[in-house]
């Protein structure tokens, strides 16, 4: 007798997925966009709390999604 289980009672392995917040590239330009818009509002919240180091962060992060997203938008002129 076979001490292997049935195929039907695995479970199928998932992909891994990136989780939120990673610096995983991103090439979606919704994506891009909503991160900065995010990340604004994060550095806004963070700003009238107080925490300014938060807010720095949450702002170079805006940044950085603003710059990969123009960068996405001219390679798409450029193809």
């Amino acid at each position: 007798m076979s001490t292997t289980p049935l195929a039907s009672r695995c479970a199928v392995p998932k992909r891994p997925q990136p989780t939120p917040g990673t610096t995983t590239p991103s090439l979606d330009p919704i994506a891009l966009h909503c991160e900065a818009v995010n990340a604004c509002a994060m550095a806004n919240y963070y700003t009238r709390k107080g925490n300014h180091a938060g807010a720095a962060r949450k702002a170079g992060q805006a940044l950085s999604a603003l710059r990969r997203l123009a960068a996405f938008e001219r390679l798409e002129v450029a193809a």
